[in-house]
């Protein structure tokens, strides 16, 4: 599923007009890449928790020249799976 189909889904399930249901979904997701880009958590109870994961200084060798490169430290998103929805996918 896209974001396109998720929005047709919120459309049929709510009754809103898709453009309106569109709308909903990009404010999520827009509330989600706002929250995690200020240093915060996303929990969403029963769904899943999106967490910042600190990504250390780390040396890589290039396969081709085989000099190693260095790889800057950043930030990862990782989700972990909430107990409802690891119970609804496991049939």
């Amino acid at each position: 599923m896209n974001k396109t189909e998720l929005a047709k889904k919120v459309a049929k399930e709510t009754g809103l007009a898709q453009r309106d249901a569109a709308a909903a979904v990009n404010a999520v997701f827009s509330g989600i890449e706002e929250t995690l880009a200020s240093g915060e958590d996303v929990s969403i109870l029963g769904f899943g928790r999106f967490a910042l994961v600190a990504r250390p200084v780390r040396q890589v060798r290039n396969p081709q020249s085989g000099a190693l490169i260095d790889i800057p430290a950043g930030l990862n998103v990782r989700f972990r799976v909430g107990a409802g929805l690891k119970r609804a996918v496991d049939h």
